[in-house]
């Protein structure tokens, strides 16, 4: 699929991809502060970015187990820092994301992280091994950030119908 395309391009268009990408999800976050978090905000990203495991329908694209363990603990601890900067605050009994500047330093670290890590190891993988391995990372850093967004928003929302 990749044959007649010279790896440094594909590095070079995912890098600006992935960077489009965290631009966007920055701009997304500042517009979604202002309006109410809901389950589904929280759940359909995850469930959305889940169809992109068709990748490894392709050859190119499939990772050893070993590859996957490595990308997936990578994209835990990452997670935590993303978990460690949402938070939740309540306005007019209604529930918000929570202003965090520190956020988007962690997210353009991150980034900056990932970006670093493809361009190395873009010289010991294939770029499909690398593609795939960059969305389990992906994949393992938003679904337990999405999942303690999801149970803390629900305590919150507990602690509005009670009061």
């Amino acid at each position: 699929m990749f044959a007649n395309i010279p790896s440094q391009y594909l590095i070079i268009g995912s890098t600006v991809m992935a960077i489009f990408m965290g631009l966007l999800v920055m701009f997304v976050r500042i517009r979604s502060q202002k309006k109410p978090v809901t389950a589904k905000k929280i759940l359909i990203p995850p469930i959305a970015m889940s169809s992109g495991a068709l990748m490894f329908l392709f050859e190119e694209f499939r990772v050893t187990p070993l590859q996957i363990l490595e990308a997936v603990v990578v994209g835990v601890i990452f997670s935590t820092v993303l978990i460690a900067t949402s938070k939740f605050e309540v306005r007019q009994d209604e529930i918000y994301m929570k202003r965090s500047k520190a956020f988007f330093f962690i997210l353009g670290g991150l980034l900056i992280i990932r970006v670093f890590m493809k361009v190395i190891l873009s010289n010991s993988f294939n770029i499909g091994e690398l593609g795939g391995m960059f969305w389990i990372l992906a994949f393992s850093m938003l679904w337990p950030w999405r999942i303690a967004m999801f149970i803390q928003f629900k305590k919150i929302k507990k602690s509005l119908i009670t009061a």
